[in-house]
């Protein structure tokens, strides 16, 4: 696999001279004549090609182009976005690769085919002719710049990659995969771009997707897929390069249903919120479930906490069902009937047909709003009836009518009274009679005593909601009301969902898709998903197809190799994770005496600061306070998860319950006993010091005073 640097000249012609059909933007210009000269002027040309697409948008005239000012403002909003899309992103290399085919791939057959270059980047881009000279990494073309090998060359004469430094070309890797006399060979290229230090944002892995993650990225939109990845496996990149693909290919039908990433908190989805705009895609809504089910105009705020056992119950898929049974007993029976006046005719719905209809729409368990809705036509249908029966001719306006009769709505009122999920919840909570009623046979009573408000709150706006209290009142709310369906949505981190999370993301994607993202040994919270089945069918979505990535290509081998000591303790049923990093990383643990942790942390701190990169000192939560006096003490200018590192500040204090889903550089870990110690129970204890062990990309030091848990001697 030739690779070539730009101070030495390429010692092998180009494969494709300038008069073949591959069209070389500059042909036998004297000097061009280097390969690489004549890439770097494709990207010249490429990118003035791109800023005169950009212009042409810009130069639009939308005037008394629209029929209102409603479509007006739609349509300006449109082109605004279209031009930022079209923006050059100076440090983003415009293309990453180039395939040079043997064979038109439009070609109806290979016999006399002759071949076509394409290059492969971020976006398509083409010239004043509308010919392509950047070809976008989603369009089928490009396929086989991430799937083609040696074994399978998918009719690829040549593979080159491209090296940057900054927005500048300084390097190609050239692979020739139909060429049986040259051996397959791992890209310097590709390791280098993997390996590169990582100041600010999560960055896109456009250019170094592997064929496996390729293969999860490319699948259709029909069907949810779920993503069990391991550390340093690139499931989130995956992820959002797959709402990009899917974005590509189904752009219209996306436009109309919407498309939602959901993370686990501010500071990951800050840390991600660069991807997809780098790749073209600006519309993508980023939330956390929070976000979800927090309803400030009905008051439901989170402002309370919940034990671990609380949250945990609350956040059981049983509590739906007495959220249900709870609403339902809000229908009474009628006991009156329903007369209406109209003129000078009284038409009179006995109780007994009231009772029937009520009963009828209680059989069907369709949702409490819409059957509310449906009494009122179903009485004034029965007056039409008898309206008919009389020698009457009503029409649909008379039934219209009646059903908004004054004796009809204080009927329906009667015996199906509008519910505020909020309030339904609040009397859960703080009626234990009332619980108890409707939890009978679901709950036993130490369960409802421990999911009870010890102090009742006295309405929703003065009551302390947890995160699990939304949580319930949108399930509420659904039970009332559909909740509006995505076409797709993205699900990170999911394996700390309890089962009522997971039903509440489910009801944003009932009538479209989703991508599951998760590892089942990261599971951090006391409710954490046994298994991908058991959380797909929460989700509403049994029997979607479970893919596992055990290839690391992010975590030093050595690194993983150590935290996969904790495995049989933590997720005895997954496979150990492996690492494509040819460089073992630098990694070390480190035993101080307790009085001196502070100090050896801090100098740890300093020597991960020498290397080029980010890093991030992880420690029990508990023991960040400390450790910020520590760092300010010695002079060490640091930041706080979510705030976007820099050349002059590359250090994070992270405490461990927000490590998962960052990366960095350089980790220095705190303590590992106090990480255990700061969870509820062993295992969550050890899952979250595995989080912790995994967030390094070139080098771990471990910095621990007290005995370190006994599955990593």
């Amino acid at each position: 696999m030739p690779s070539h640097a730009p101070d030495h000249a390429d010692p092998l012609s180009d494969p494709h001279p300038a008069s073949a059909p591959l069209s070389d933007p500059h042909p036998a210009s004297a000097p061009l004549s280097n390969p690489l000269a004549r890439e770097r002027a494709h990207l010249t040309d490429s990118r003035a090609a791109l800023r005169a697409m950009r212009a042409d948008v810009e130069a639009l005239d939308l005037r008394d182009v629209a029929a209102n000012w409603v479509n007006a403002a739609a349509l300006h909003h449109q082109v605004s976005e279209r031009i930022k899309a079209l923006a050059d992103l100076a440090d983003t290399p415009l293309f990453f690769g180039r395939l040079d085919y043997l064979h038109a791939p439009d070609a109806e057959t290979a016999e006399g085919a002759e071949g076509e270059r394409f290059y492969i980047g971020r976006r398509h881009v083409h010239d004043a002719d509308g010919d392509p000279m950047v070809i976008d990494w989603r369009a089928p073309v490009s396929q086989p710049f991430y799937q083609a090998s040696k074994t399978a060359p998918m009719d690829i004469a040549l593979r080159r990659r491209f090296g940057y430094t900054g927005g500048e070309l300084t390097a190609y890797e050239d692979e020739r995969l139909s060429d049986p006399t040259e051996a397959e060979q791992t890209s310097k290229l590709l390791q280098s771009e993997i390996e590169r230090p990582r100041v600010g944002p999560m960055r896109d892995i456009v250019a170094t997707i592997q064929p496996e993650q390729d293969e999860i990225v490319r699948q259709g939109i029909g069907g949810t897929i779920c993503v069990q990845g391991a550390p340093g496996t690139g499931k989130t990149a995956v992820g959002l390069h797959r709402v990009a693909y899917l974005l590509y290919a189904h752009r219209e039908r996306l436009a109309r249903s919407g498309t939602l990433v959901i993370g686990p908190n501010r500071s990951f989805l800050h840390y991600i919120e660069q991807v997809l705009p780098a790749l073209g895609e600006l519309q993508v809504a980023q939330a956390t479930v929070e976000d979800l089910v927090t309803r400030p105009a009905l008051g439901a705020e989170a402002r309370g906490t919940d034990s671990a056992d609380a949250a945990r119950i609350k956040g059981d898929a049983r509590l739906a069902e007495v959220l249900r049974r709870a609403l339902r007993s809000y229908v009474t029976a009628p006991t009156e009937p329903c007369v209406v006046v109209r003129g000078s005719r009284r038409w009179r719905v006995p109780a007994y047909e009231l009772e029937e209809m009520v009963e009828e729409l209680l059989t069907r368990d369709i949702r409490y709003g819409a059957a509310r809705e449906a009494l009122p036509q179903r009485i004034a249908h029965t007056v039409l009836v008898r309206m008919e029966q009389a020698g009457e001719a009503p029409d649909d306006r008379v039934q219209d009518a009646v059903a908004r009769n004054a004796a009809v709505k204080a009927a329906v009122k009667a015996v199906w009274p509008p519910v505020d999920p909020a309030k339904l919840v609040l009397r859960l909570l703080s009626d234990a009679d009332f619980l108890a009623e409707h939890a009978e046979g679901v709950l036993d009573a130490d369960e409802q005593k421990t999911v009870l408000w010890a102090k009742p709150g006295r309405g929703v706006k003065s009551a302390k909601w947890s995160p699990a209290d939304l949580v319930l009142i949108d399930e509420a709310a659904d039970l009332i009301e559909r909740t509006p369906s995505l076409g797709h949505v993205v699900l990170d981190e999911a394996q700390d969902l309890s089962p009522m999370q997971y039903r509440a993301v489910g009801r944003r994607c009932s009538t479209g898709s989703a991508t599951v993202l998760g590892d089942i040994a990261q599971g951090t919270t006391p409710w954490a998903t046994a298994s991908w089945e058991e959380a797909l069918t929460h989700l509403g979505k049994d029997g979607a197809a479970i893919e596992e990535l055990t290839q690391g290509f992010r975590v030093p081998r050595e690194v993983i190799a150590y935290a996969s000591r904790l495995l049989p303790a933590i997720a005895p049923g997954l496979s150990e994770a492996t690492s494509i990093r040819e460089a073992a990383g630098d990694f070390s643990v480190r035993a101080v005496d307790p009085a001196e942790l502070d100090a050896a942390v801090i100098a740890a701190c300093r020597d991960a600061l020498t290397h080029e990169g980010s890093v991030g000192l992880i420690a029990a939560d508990a023991r960040v306070p400390a450790l910020a006096e520590a760092l300010d003490a010695a002079g060490l200018t640091h930041l706080s998860p979510g705030e976007e590192t820099s050349a002059e500040a590359r250090l994070t204090l992270v405490p461990a319950t927000l490590a998962k889903g960052l990366e960095y550089d350089y980790v220095v870990l705190d303590e590992p006993a106090a990480v255990v110690d700061g969870e509820p129970d062993e295992r969550t204890g050890l899952r979250r010091l595995y989080v912790s062990l995994t967030r390094a990309v070139s080098g771990l030091t471990v910095v621990h005073g007290a005995a370190l848990p006994e599955r990593l001697n």
